[in-house]
Parts: C-alpha cells; sequence; structure tokens
C-alpha cells in the first residue's frame, strides 16, 4: 500500500486518492503506536515482575529476622516481669506499629500515579499537534 502512494506524485493523485492515502497513512501510525506502547509495557512489567519477587524475597527474610528479634526481646523482658506480661507488651508495641504502618501506607498507595506508557502517550499528542499543524 505504501509502495502505492508514493509511486505517483501527489500533485498528480485525485482528491480520492489524496484521502485513501491519508487514511492508510493514519493507520499505520496509530498500529505503530499502538505496538510501541505494547512494547513499553512489556518491558515495564518485565522489570515490575522481577523487582516484585525481590521485594517478596526480602520480604520473607525479613519476616523471619523479625521474628527472631521480637522472640529476643519477649526473652529479655521476661527477666524482669514474668513471660505472659513480656509477650502481652511486645505484642501490644507490634500491633501498634503495624496499624501506624497501615495507615502510613494507605495514605501513599492512594497517591500513587496510575501506570501508563508515558513515552508512548506523549508521541500520540506530537502526532495529533502535527496533523492538526498540517491541516491549518
Amino acid at each position: 500500500m505504501l509502495e502505492e502512494m508514493n509511486r505517483t506524485p501527489a500533485h498528480e493523485k485525485s482528491t480520492a486518492d489524496l484521502a485513501a492515502d491519508l487514511t492508510a497513512s493514519i493507520k499505520r501510525l496509530l498500529q505503530d503506536e499502538f505496538r510501541l506502547a505494547m512494547a513499553e509495557f512489556q518491558t515495564k512489567g518485565k522489570r515490575f515482575g522481577i523487582g516484585a519477587g525481590l521485594v517478596g524475597f526480602a520480604g520473607v527474610l525479613a519476616l523471619l529476622g523479625g521474628a527472631t528479634l521480637i522472640a529476643a526481646a519477649v526473652l529479655a523482658l521476661a527477666l524482669v516481669v514474668p513471660g505472659w506480661l513480656s509477650a502481652l507488651i511486645v505484642g501490644g508495641a507490634l500491633l501498634l506499629v503495624a496499624g501506624l504502618a497501615a495507615l502510613v501506607g494507605g495514605k501513599e498507595a492512594s497517591r500513587a500515579a496510575p501506570v501508563v506508557p508515558e513515552e508512548s502517550v506523549e508521541r500520540v499528542r506530537e502526532d495529533v499537534e502535527t496533523m492538526k499543524q498540517g491541516r491549518s
């Protein structure tokens, strides 16, 4: 299709041919932009997957380390107060910290921007501006 558009000079084409060429060009441009957006999504998705896996692994290790430190805190506090009371104090402190973290995390998550293919969106905007200028 593109070869046919380029064979005949534009000044020799009819209005219908020029309109058909424009339609084909716009269709191809949109297809190319869609492919670019998909490639960008795939790249970001792979990076996100790797990052999420590593964060998950770190979380498991942190959980195990934290559990060990909690046990140590309970045992250390048990030297001063009865064991049941030391476990109750440490458990209450942990619940308080967890509640604060949930509040702060919820606020941060609600402020997160949506994930969009920024480069592709910018290119489409540029294409639309170019088309608008071409009409003038």
